[in-house]
């Protein structure tokens, strides 16, 4: 079986938020166990698994498996896998995923991918015991979003998010405690429209570098309060990446460039 390593929201090789890629036949998906195999072996923050699709609905069936779980919404991973179905000639244009999520719409441009996504409204929440310590810094403000139930944390400025020394058992605990999938911290940015960085040590994931799904939230919080609605985000990770978003009413529009850094067969 191909299986593809693709950088997301990234322009050139090494950058981004890598991925990895398995196209299938159509038919049964393979063994759960064996997807999360692969993913555990692949050790990305996630593992595409994408098929022609049985049902009416999408064109495509498209799966997402982190390290350790299956997971119910991946940007990046979503955005690799219409680069590498646009690579290989099977798609053009706009394309549609079958997910956890839903139906998901991929444009494929010569300017980038552009992905629809729900939108996941984060709801102020108070701030969890133990926040402070687990990451170093200050909260100014704390929110839930969404279905994804990430923990949005809205911190000073863009050299606070810089600062942050996470505590990934801490932050384990919180999430897991507070039935969370990750931790946000954002700020507004200097040279960007806002900053963030993403974290989910319960879901195998330390920091994520580049985590589109966590941008379905970021993008209707940053607009309502810099007042526009296409806005750059840089997640600045080690590897770091740029998203562009626009929120309209219960969709947010993601878009990125992607890289394919690996090309290789599977023989398990």
């Amino acid at each position: 079986m191909r299986i593809r390593v693709v950088d997301a929201f990234a322009d050139r090789p090494f950058t981004g938020n890598p991925a990895g890629v398995c196209v299938l036949e159509a038919g049964d998906w393979p063994d759960e166990g064996w997807m999360r195999s692969v993913a555990a072996e692949m050790k990305h923050a996630e593992t595409a698994f994408v098929r022609p699709s049985a049902g009416a609905g999408a064109e495509w069936d498209l799966r997402w498996f982190t390290p350790t779980k299956e997971v119910v919404l991946c940007g990046h991973a979503t955005l690799a896998t219409a680069h590498v179905l646009a690579a290989d000639g099977k798609v053009s244009g706009k394309t549609s995923f079958a997910t956890l999520s839903g139906v998901l719409v991929a444009d494929v441009a010569a300017d980038g991918i552009t992905l629809d996504f729900p939108v996941n409204r984060p709801i102020e929440e108070p701030v969890p015991e133990g926040l402070a310590a687990a990451l170093a810094v200050e909260p100014q403000r704390v929110y839930v979003t969404g279905e994804l139930r990430d923990l949005l944390v809205v911190v000073q400025d863009e050299a606070t998010v810089l600062a942050v020394v996470p505590d990934h058992d801490a932050i384990a605990g919180i999430t897991q405690r507070e039935n969370l999938r990750g931790l946000i911290v954002t700020a507004q940015g200097t040279e960007y429209d806002f900053v963030s960085r993403f974290f989910a040590p319960a879901s195998g994931i330390p920091e994520d570098p580049v985590t589109g799904s966590a941008h379905t939230s970021l993008a209707p919080y940053w607009a309502e309060r810099l007042g526009r609605d296409e806005l750059v985000g840089y997640q600045a990770s080690a590897r770091g990446g740029v998203v562009q978003v626009v929120p309209s009413g219960d969709r947010v529009y993601l878009k990125g460039r992607a890289v394919t850094v690996l090309d290789g067969e599977l023989l398990v």
